[in-house]
């Protein structure tokens, strides 16, 4: 034994280092040339060679069906259901499903699509996408087998892993039977049935139930229902409407069909309703075949119509009755297409009433205002009717757009061309487009409308300017204006030359006309029907404020013309950022708000800097950034007396309150008024024109030649401004004759 213990010791000296030398890693000087392995390690390797290779892992069928539930309802004599089924498509692309055998299917989707079916004998399968999860509803129908005291009928069960059914039969039956299956509840409620049960997959299942009587259809209840007929008459220019909003209500029994007997010289044009399936009319008659006679409500509209002469006429008419209700009772509205006059005189049965008191549906059907209202109950002794006497008067022309004011602006270059912006001050309320006639020769360039480019509409008739845009529906007064241009003749040394504005079919209450000459030429009116406003002032310096608007509780008989000094525009300085705000009103010596006024403000600061404001619609003004110190304050309005008001400023917030005065007027000038020509005569002596710097509107204008307008016109930068002015233009031209002569 212990010569052996030797032995293997000797030899595990020996192995020693030959293992450990074959299991170190060879090194990188070293190729290596065999691997060394256990025979144990070996062997397995062989085996796992000689087994054969395995196939892929297909799914071993295409679809699966998880659940069923059935939901089945038993009706009179036969039995319909709704079968919800769910499951997954395990194979990619199109996969066969078998779904029922010996059953008929009425309808298939999946997920509110129509399911594809194919039948294979008496089976019927479905083609379900793949892979992924589905769910498919079939509705099913089977007539009902009677046998004294019994009814059956067989019920498909599909193929799925679980199959729950809902069994809803009529009575109160306590013997319902499946010969495959188990029964897990039964309910009684409302007269019926209710059993639900756990079926066995793929097998089809007979569901018998006892029946006290033996005949095979229980007798039906009589059918009771109650009728609300809402009836709108429309009144055209040539026909009569008559739309009807029919509602019945079941109280008792199931209803099929509906009679309705419609009223003499009508033509039944249209029917419509959520439950009714087919319709049917002879002569007078209309039969309604409905979808669902379970429904406990049925409402359908009915539209006819009927020729009348054109102008004022009589017509009696009847309205639609339905046949065989317990009760039927309607409302009848009268409405009309332009100014009528009705006369409709109650009778059989009809009793009038106020139009706020119609039944909201009935209100919802009327599109034109309502002359007339009715209600009635039908009876046997009463049949409801209407004789109905229509005056028609005719239509009569209403303004749909006004201009209170327009204000236009020529600019003339010394080669003959005028630039022309004309201004309106639109109230409109459905008038799309303004008709505008422009001078013999012009060329319309630009369009705004309530501040956003529009493009104007060539007519056979002249240029159409758009009054509305999309998306803007006007509440107040707004803007419209255009530019155009005129290619005149070039001025001479001296002459004569007329200016025109174009005409428009809108009524403008008053037109003010600036035009604006080169300097080297010297420019006087002498003709036209427009007003020369430096015609019409006395002395230098007094300009006519153009129809200034006359102050509250001042009489409206205004003869004589507004002035007002025109003094040099003075400097206007910017806010004070370290300033405090002044705010105030202005009133009237009534008390009543004070718009448009004029508020100035110096300060001795300043030196001869003024700051300007403009009361708003509501009387009222605002200065931010006032310095501290002493202030003057200064209100001016046409036809007021100027109002001076002193105070100390402290710079922190202040309101004051101005009130004004209306002014007498001491200087005059008598107007002649105008001639059969339709030109304006003052009685004075012609004197040269005073020179006249040109307004804000000019410098505007001329601004927009500059890059802006779509035209290259080389406008005059220094020149003297002509002011006219034409009250209440109505689809008229504005003219003035000019005279010239060079500087």
């Amino acid at each position: 034994m212990s010569r052996c213990r030797l032995v293997l010791v000797a030899l595990l000296v020996v192995l020693l280092p030959c293992v450990s030398a074959a299991q170190q890693p060879p090194r990188p000087n070293e190729t290596p040339r065999a691997v060394t392995l256990t025979l144990a390690e070996y062997n397995r390797l062989i085996d796992l060679a000689a087994r054969p290779p395995q196939g892929s892992n297909a799914p071993p069928v295409a679809a699966v069906l998880a659940s069923a539930d059935l939901r089945i309802r038993i009706d009179r004599d036969t039995a319909h259901g709704v079968f919800n089924m769910a499951g997954d498509a395990l194979r990619a692309g199109l996969s066969r499903v078998s779904l029922l055998a010996g059953a008929t299917v009425t309808d298939a989707n999946a997920g509110g699509r129509p399911l594809p079916l194919v039948a294979d004998g008496n089976a019927h399968t479905a083609l379900v996408p793949g892979p992924g999860p589905f769910a498919l509803t079939l509705e099913w129908g089977a007539p009902l087998v009677f046998k004294p005291g019994r009814a059956s009928f067989m019920l498909p069960v599909p193929k799925a892993g679980t199959a729950r059914a809902v069994i809803d039969l009529p009575g109160e039956q306590a013997d319902v039977h499946l010969s495959v299956g188990l029964v897990t509840r039964r309910t009684v409620a409302d007269g019926r049935t209710i059993v639900e049960a756990t079926l066995d997959p793929g097998s089809s299942t007979e569901v018998w139930w006892s029946m006290r009587d033996s005949a095979p259809i229980a007798a039906a209840r009589e059918v009771r229902t109650v009728a609300d007929v809402m009836t709108l008459l429309t009144l055209g220019d040539a026909d009569v409407r008559m739309a009807a909003l029919v509602d019945v209500s079941v109280v008792q029994g199931e209803l099929r069909t509906m009679a309705i007997d419609l009223p003499r010289g009508y033509e039944l044009t249209g029917v419509s309703g959520s439950t009714v399936d087919t319709s049917q009319q002879r002569d007078s008659e209309l039969v309604l075949t409905l979808g669902d006679s379970a429904a406990r409500s049925h409402q359908f509209l009915l539209t006819l119509e009927r020729p009348i002469d054109a102008g004022s006429f009589t017509v009696d008419t009847g309205f639609i009755a339905v046949r065989d209700v317990q009760r039927e009772r309607g409302e009848v509205a009268v409405e009309g297409v332009g100014t009528l006059e009705l006369s409709a005189p109650e009778r059989d049965g009809m009793h009038r009433i106020d139009v706020r008191e119609l039944n909201p549906s009935l209100q919802a059907l009327s599109r034109l205002p309502m002359l007339s209202a009715f209600r009635y109950q039908r009876t046997a002794a009463a049949v409801p009717a209407l004789a109905l006497e229509v005056k028609r008067f005719a239509d009569a022309g209403v303004l749909a757009a006004v201009a209170d004011r327009a204000v236009a602006t020529t600019l003339v270059t010394s080669e003959g061309r005028a630039l022309t912006e004309v201004a309106l001050q639109i109230q409109n309320r459905a008038q799309p487009f303004l008709k505008v006639t422009l001078p013999l020769g012009a060329t319309m360039v630009s369009v705004d409308v309530a501040g956003e480019t529009a493009k104007p509409v060539l007519g056979s008739d002249g240029i159409r300017v758009p009054l509305l845009r999309p998306g803007f529906r006007p509440t107040g007064t707004y803007q419209v204006s255009f530019v155009y241009l005129h290619a005149g003749t070039p001025f001479a040394r001296k002459g004569e030359m007329q200016m025109t504005l174009p005409k428009m079919d809108i009524p403008v209450g008053i037109v003010q006309w600036e035009l604006f000459a080169p300097e080297r030429y010297r420019v006087r009116a002498i003709g036209g029907n427009a007003i020369d406003v430096e015609s019409l002032s006395d002395v230098e310096g007094v300009r006519l404020a153009a129809f200034a608007v006359a102050p509250a509780g001042a009489s409206t008989n205004i003869t004589q013309p507004v002035l007002r000094h025109v003094a040099p525009p003075e400097p206007t300085l910017p806010p004070d950022p370290a300033g405090g705000e002044i705010r105030g009103v202005v009133r009237d010596s009534a008390g009543g708000l004070l718009p448009g006024v004029t508020i100035e403000m110096r300060s001795p600061s300043w030196g001869r800097g003024v700051r300007s404001a403009v009361t708003d619609s509501h009387g009222e003004f605002a200065f931010v950034g006032v310095p501290a110190g002493r202030v003057t304050l200064s209100a001016k309005l046409e036809g007021f007396t100027t109002v001076r008001r002193e105070l100390t400023f402290d710079g922190q917030g202040r309101r004051e309150s101005i009130e004004m005065r209306v002014a007498s007027i001491s200087e005059t000038v008598t107007v002649s008024g105008e001639s059969p020509d339709g030109r304006y005569h003052v009685d004075r002596v012609d004197r040269e024109p005073q020179t006249v710097p040109p307004s804000q509107n000019v410098i505007n204008l001329q601004r927009r030649t500059s890059g802006v307008l779509p035209i290259r016109v080389d406008v005059p930068r220094a020149g003297t401004s002509h002011q006219f002015v034409k009250p209440l233009v109505i689809d008229q031209e504005t003219t003035v004759t000019l005279r010239y002569k060079r500087r």
